[in-house]
């Protein structure tokens, strides 16, 4: 019985890469021996049983008050009260769970994108002589990227960029002796994000499902996601639902005519087949015949369409950095730079 799911759960609590952190790692090994428990998670759809959205729904049980000894253990940071408070947890709301892992998807750590994006939206701006831009964020989940203009980056060769009187301050790897751009951040005169199925943050739900995403014992990355929270609700992103493919007009539509929209996709075309990337592609162009925009694009190698490649490997472990400038039926493309660890560390390769 729910052999597959058994397994998945043994793997994460055996892998030597989940090996500092015990407390997901014990209610791992607990629930993968618990034939009660796998049956509550082999109620939702396959592809919706991986352990960490599992985690994710029982963190969302402990952060609503339905799981109070989860809540405590997970506060106390005990991995051995933990596990048989999971089981428990998962036990006592089982429908709960299983509506939870149908509807949600795990969200994705978005910490270090902004690293990434400072430097290559003001390289944009420059490039294309806009002092006020638009930021449309395809895939955004709750939108959180649309404020990097609003935070501040230490950089390990020494720069700073952005505020430094922000609550949000991070820091972030530069790779190579290539110093980033210091152009200055345009004016964000709109913040749009589309998505299937976006975060509303206003919404305590929704902001308590991000929370829940994050290991209870990454206290720090915790506290930066309130701050991040706090900032987001002073300047609130437009947020459009549906296929992103065919909102994407709609999005473009949200940004003033006489302002640059800069389309953002950071690790977001890797989730659409081939032809969807191209028609995306598409989109773009067909936007770019009665306005100019950019594309930021940050994606493993050879997955954004037209974005040159440096010559690296597929699934070589690191992304490509790429700004796109589209005007009528012309398009400048452009590898500036390569990431890693989902934008803590990067590289600038830009003249």
């Amino acid at each position: 019985m729910a052999t597959r799911t058994r397994q998945d759960f043994q793997r994460f609590a055996d892998s030597a890469a989940h090996a500092e952190n015990p407390l997901y790692q014990r209610v791992a090994r607990a629930l993968s021996e618990s034939d009660e428990a796998l049956a509550v998670v082999e109620g939702a759809p396959g592809r919706k049983r991986r352990p960490a959205l599992v985690f994710a729904a029982l963190h969302d049980l402990a952060l609503s008050g339905r799981a109070e000894p989860l809540a405590r253990a997970y506060a106390a940071d005990d991995a051995e009260a933990a596990a048989p408070a999971a089981i428990q947890a998962l036990l006592s709301h089982p429908e709960h769970v299983v509506e939870l892992l149908g509807r949600r998807t795990l969200q994705a750590d978005e910490f270090g994108r902004y690293a990434v994006l400072w430097p290559v939206i003001a390289e944009a701006a420059h490039r294309a002589g806009a002092e006020t831009v638009g930021l449309v964020d395809v895939m955004c989940s709750a939108g959180l990227n649309l404020n990097v203009g609003r935070v501040g980056i230490a950089y390990s060769n020494g720069q700073f960029l952005g505020d430094a009187t922000s609550p949000v301050q991070l820091a972030a790897s530069v790779v190579g002796k290539a110093p980033l751009p210091t152009w200055p951040m345009p004016r964000v005169a709109a913040r749009v994000g589309l998505d299937p199925d976006p975060i509303d943050t206003s919404k305590p739900e929704d902001a308590r499902w991000l929370r829940a995403c994050v290991e209870p014992s990454q206290r720090e990355q915790l506290r930066l996601l309130e701050a991040e929270l706090d900032l987001a609700a002073t300047d609130p992103p437009v947020l459009v639902k549906g296929d992103v493919l065919d909102t994407l007009p709609t999005a473009l539509a949200q940004v003033p005519t006489d302002v640059l929209p800069i389309v953002l996709t950071t690790w977001a075309l890797r989730d659409l087949a081939l032809d969807d990337r191209l028609r995306f592609l598409h989109r773009l162009d067909e936007a770019a015949a009665t306005r100019p925009l950019a594309w930021i694009s940050v994606e493993g190698v050879g997955v954004a369409p037209a974005v040159p490649t440096f010559g690296d490997r597929r699934a070589s472990g690191h992304s490509i950095i790429g700004l796109a400038l589209l005007e009528g039926s012309k398009m400048q493309v452009e590898a500036v730079g390569r990431s890693w660890s989902q934008g803590r560390m990067l590289s600038w390769t830009a003249g």
